[in-house]
C-alpha cells in the first residue's frame, strides 16, 4: 500500500469515527436518562442494540444502581434479566445495587438481588451496614437469617449495630442485640454502639447499650 492510500484510509477511519462517536455518546445519554424516568422501552432498545447493561453514567454510578436509586423498578427487571449483568459491580463509592437497595428499605428488591447471586457478604461495608443504617428492621432481619455477618466490619471497624445505634431505627437495635450482636466492639475511632447512639443524641438507647457491653463477658 502506498502513503498515499495509507493516508487516505487513515482519514476515512477518523471521518466515520467523528460520525459514529458523536452518536454513540447521544444513545449514551437516551440510554441513562430511560434509566432515570423508568423507560423500560427505551432501555431495551439500548440492550437490543448491543448496549452494556453494566454501563455506570459520568458519576460512576451503574445503570442498575442508578435504577434502584431512582426506584425505577421497571428499569431494574429489564436489566436483572440480562445475562450478561455485573450484579455487584460497585459505583464509584464502592456501593453496590444490593447495598442501595438495602439502604432504601427496598425489601423486595433486596430478595431479588440475593436470589440473582448478589453477594451478601463481602469486604469492607456490607448491605447489612447499609440496611441497618436505614429505618428497614425487615431488611436487617432478612440479611441475617440469610448469613449476613451481624458483626461485619467496615474499613474503619464500624459494625451494623453502630451504624443502627446512629443512624437506624431503633427496633433494628434492639432486633441485632437480640440475635447476638456484640456490643462491646469498637472502631478505630475507639467508639463502640453505645457512643454512636449517643453522637446522634439518642441517649436512651446509649445508656443501654452501655449497661449491655458493661454486663457481657470480658473479650478474650
Amino acid at each position: 500500500m502506498t502513503m498515499l492510500k495509507r493516508c487516505f484510509h487513515i482519514l476515512l477511519h477518523l471521518v466515520v469515527l467523528a460520525a459514529v462517536l458523536p452518536a454513540f455518546a447521544q444513545d449514551e445519554v437516551a440510554f441513562f436518562r430511560a434509566v432515570s424516568v423508568d423507560d423500560e422501552r427505551g432501555v431495551k432498545r439500548w440492550l437490543d442494540a448491543g448496549g452494556d447493561p453494566n454501563k455506570a453514567n459520568p458519576q460512576g454510578q451503574p445503570a442498575l444502581a442508578l435504577a434502584l436509586r431512582d426506584e425505577a423498578f421497571k428499569v431494574a427487571a429489564v436489566l436483572l434479566a440480562q445475562p450478561a449483568l455485573k450484579i455487584d459491580s460497585p459505583n464509584a463509592a464502592g456501593e453496590t445495587a444490593l447495598m442501595l437497595a438495602a439502604l432504601r428499605g427496598q425489601g423486595e428488591w433486596v430478595q431479588r438481588l440475593v436470589a440473582k447471586g448478589a453477594a451478601i457478604n463481602r469486604e469492607g461495608w456490607t448491605p447489612l451496614h447499609y440496611a441497618a443504617s436505614g429505618g428497614a428492621t425487615d431488611v436487617v432481619r432478612w440479611l441475617v437469617e440469610q448469613g449476613a455477618a451481624i458483626d461485619a466490619r467496615s474499613p474503619n471497624r464500624s459494625t451494623p449495630l453502630m451504624m443502627a445505634a446512629r443512624y437506624g431505627a431503633s427496633e433494628s437495635v434492639d432486633w441485632l442485640v437480640a440475635r447476638g450482636a456484640d456490643t462491646r466492639l469498637r472502631n478505630d475511632r475507639d467508639m463502640n454502639a453505645a457512643d454512636f447512639a449517643r453522637s446522634a443524641g439518642r441517649d436512651s438507647m446509649a445508656q443501654q447499650l452501655a449497661a449491655l457491653a458493661a454486663a457481657a463477658p470480658a473479650q478474650r
